[in-house]
C-alpha cells in the first residue's frame, strides 16, 4: 500500500513533469517570440527616450541662446536708456543754466521751479508704459524746453522786455491747473 501510494507519487510528478515539458515544446515559438518582441519593445523605448531626450537637449539650447540675446537686448536697451536718460538730464542741466546766463536777475527759487517742473516732465514721460503716452509726455517735454529757450532768446535779443520768462510761467501754470 506505501509502494503504490509511492508509485503514485512518482507517477503523478513524471506525468506533472512531463506535461510541463510538452507546454515548453509546443509553446517554445511563442515564449520565443514574446521575449523577442519583450527586447524589440524595450530597444524601441530606449530608443524613442533617447531622441526625445535628443530634441529636449535641442529645444533647451535653442531656447537658452533666446534667452540670452534677449537678454542681451534687453540690458543693451537698458544701457541705451540710461545713456538717454543721462542726455536728457544734461539738456535739463544747460536749460537751467541758460536761464541763469539769461535772466541773471532772476531768483533762484524761479530757476529752480523751472528746471524742477521740467525735470517733472522729464521723469512722468520716462515713467509711462504706454507707447502713445509717452510720445505725449516727449512731446510736451519738447514743447517746455523750446519755450524755455525760446523766452530766454527773446529776452536777450531785446525782443521780450518781461522780466520773468512768462511762456514758460504761463505753461507750468496750465500743468498746475489740470492736475
Amino acid at each position: 500500500m506505501l509502494k503504490d501510494w509511492l508509485l503514485n507519487i512518482v507517477a503523478t510528478i513524471h506525468e506533472l513533469k512531463t506535461k510541463n515539458l510538452t507546454w515548453k515544446r509546443d509553446n517554445q515559438e511563442q515564449q520565443s517570440a514574446l521575449k523577442q518582441a519583450q527586447v524589440l519593445a524595450e530597444n524601441s523605448m530606449i530608443s524613442e527616450l533617447k531622441k526625445r531626450s535628443s530634441q529636449l537637449k535641442h529645444e533647451l539650447s535653442i531656447l537658452q541662446t533666446q534667452h540670452n540675446a534677449e537678454l542681451l537686448m534687453f540690458k543693451t536697451k537698458c544701457k541705451q536708456d540710461v545713456k538717454d536718460y543721462k542726455q536728457y538730464l544734461t539738456s535739463l542741466d544747460q536749460l537751467k543754466d541758460s536761464i541763469h546766463s539769461s535772466y541773471t536777475h532772476l531768483p533762484e527759487a524761479v530757476a529752480f521751479t523751472i528746471h524742477h517742473h521740467a525735470k517733472y516732465l522729464l521723469n512722468e514721460m520716462w515713467e509711462t508704459t504706454d507707447f502713445e503716452e509717452k510720445m505725449r509726455r516727449e512731446i510736451q517735454l519738447i514743447r517746455f524746453m523750446s519755450t524755455v529757450h525760446e523766452d530766454a532768446r527773446l529776452y536777450l535779443e531785446g525782443e521780450n522786455k518781461d522780466t520773468l520768462p512768462e511762456r514758460t510761467l504761463t505753461l507750468i501754470e496750465n500743468k498746475l491747473e489740470f492736475r
